[in-house]
């Protein structure tokens, strides 16, 4: 009976132990289900709303990627693809790599170049013609097999950023990352901190980083203009992937969401949250 005692405490302790809840564990957002599109639209230049010309966006194998197999020619046919929730305080993690050949007709500046937008309007607020969506844009390139050509860069269409003290209102601008010139996979990361500290993680390593994202600048067509309120703060926005001619594959997309319970007595309360909502506190 003592025995039986004994294990029905250390039973009702692991059980206790197992229930207790972490705050500090990760609770990374796998934003790509590995099967197909579900969660995100996407928008073409020169076509509606989710008309997925060509089967541009597709899945196969559990990888996402990018193909022109039906383009005759590329056209400026400029796709983003966007996730259907908008984030302000996260860090987001993906792995891609360049593959195959560009498409016919794809600008020279576009040659083994894509990237991830941040902050960026809906695909829903998109005009047919417009050709990128007002955001900031964390470049993705690749090498050329010679010279350098590093990624995880910024630009900024219909943005401009804060670095130190001055306002760039340059296009594009490079980051301290290396050159990858294959077909290798690259682990990227940004930490974005709402209308504060953007920045750039290259397989781990700060590459890059700059504050007070804002509306501003050029580089976009045929937008709505009431959506471009110049010299205002970016605090939030959506996440979107490109399509830009040179064929890319996505392994992975994932979110860390930063915005969340802080009130410690909370069921969900995460000691990394930086930015509070109170709604969403599970007591």
């Amino acid at each position: 009976m003592k025995n039986l005692i004994y294990l029905l405490a250390a039973s009702f302790i692991i059980s206790c132990q197992s229930n207790n809840y972490d705050s500090t564990s990760e609770i990374w957002q796998s934003l790509f289900n590995g099967k197909d599109l579900t969660g995100w639209d996407l928008k073409i230049t020169g076509y509606d709303l989710n008309d997925n010309f060509g089967n541009t966006f597709q899945v196969k194998d559990s990888i996402l990627l990018t193909s022109y197999e039906a383009y005759d020619t590329f056209n400026n046919r400029f796709g983003h693809l966007f996730y259907n929730e908008k984030f302000s305080h996260y860090r987001i993690k993906i792995d891609y790599r360049f593959v195959e050949e560009q498409a016919a007709g794809g600008p020279g500046w576009a040659y083994k170049n894509s990237g991830v937008m941040l902050h960026s309007q809906s695909a829903q607020s998109m005009g047919k013609n417009q050709d990128f969506p007002i955001s900031i844009e964390a470049q993705f390139l690749g090498g050329k097999g010679a010279g350098e050509r590093p990624t995880a860069n910024l630009c900024t269409p219909g943005t401009n950023v804060v670095m130190g003290d001055t306002l760039f209102t340059n296009h594009c601008i490079s980051s301290s990352s290396p050159t990858f010139h294959g077909e290798e996979w690259v682990t990227v990361e940004f930490l974005v901190l709402g209308d504060s500290l953007i920045r750039h993680f290259v397989n781990g390593d700060a590459v890059f980083e700059y504050n007070k994202p804002q509306y501003g600048g050029g580089v976009v067509n045929d937008f709505d203009p009431s959506i471009l309120k110049e010299g205002e703060l970016i605090k939030e926005g959506y996440i979107a992937l490109q399509s830009e001619s040179h064929p890319i594959e996505f392994r992975s997309v994932e979110l860390l969401n930063l915005c969340g319970c802080m009130d410690k007595e909370a069921k969900n309360y995460k000691s990394y949250f930086v930015e509070n909502d109170k709604t969403k506190c599970i007591y």
